[in-house]
């Protein structure tokens, strides 16, 4: 599976290309696109006139630019980020699958499986020991034992299984550095 690189570069943000067998995008992004990003993942929720104060133009420009963004598919939308504990979810889990086999129809399938477990907050196929990683988050230990005995293990493409209870958390940024 190819690398994906975000490159800071003054080419169209509609503009893809290959490097030395990784795919790269090439956005076109100055300094205050920068900017905005990094204010939007700091607090995606702030008006447009307090975004436009921070990153030092006006607010219309900063509207226009905000939009470039999204359409161009670098900023893929907001959300709120949830306390789970204050909603009955205390147990934040990684499980390490590793499947029989890898074929594509495998690893597809695997995947459109993992959509239907709302214990899975989050998958990645992976390289290495493992096919996927999947961070899961549960009420409680029962509730995510559960989900890997009767769900998880059982699913006819896994193989193996070894699942990391976190302690606590202790760094949550946004997903990239800009």
């Amino acid at each position: 599976m190819p690398a994906h690189i975000l490159a800071f570069k003054r080419l169209s943000a509609k503009s893809f290309g290959k490097t030395k067998g990784m795919t790269v995008l090439r956005a076109d992004l100055d300094a205050i696109d920068i900017k905005i990003l990094r204010e939007l993942q700091r607090d995606g929720r702030m008006t447009n006139v307090e975004l436009a104060e921070r990153v030092g133009i006006s607010a219309p420009p900063c509207l226009r630019r905000v939009r470039k963004l999204e359409e161009a598919g670098i900023i893929e939308g907001y959300h709120a980020l949830l306390n789970g504990p204050k909603l009955g979810f205390d147990l934040v889990a990684f499980c390490m699958v590793g499947l029989k086999r890898q074929s594509d129809a495998d690893l597809k399938s695997f995947a459109k499986r993992v959509e239907a477990w709302p214990i899975v907050r989050e998958a990645w196929m992976v390289s290495g020991d493992s096919d996927f990683l999947l961070r899961c988050t549960a009420e409680n230990l029962t509730v995510f034992q559960n989900f890997v005995i009767e769900q998880l293990t059982a699913d006819e493409h896994v193989d193996t299984v070894r699942t990391m209870l976190t302690i606590r958390q202790v760094k949550q940024l946004g997903l990239v550095e800009v």
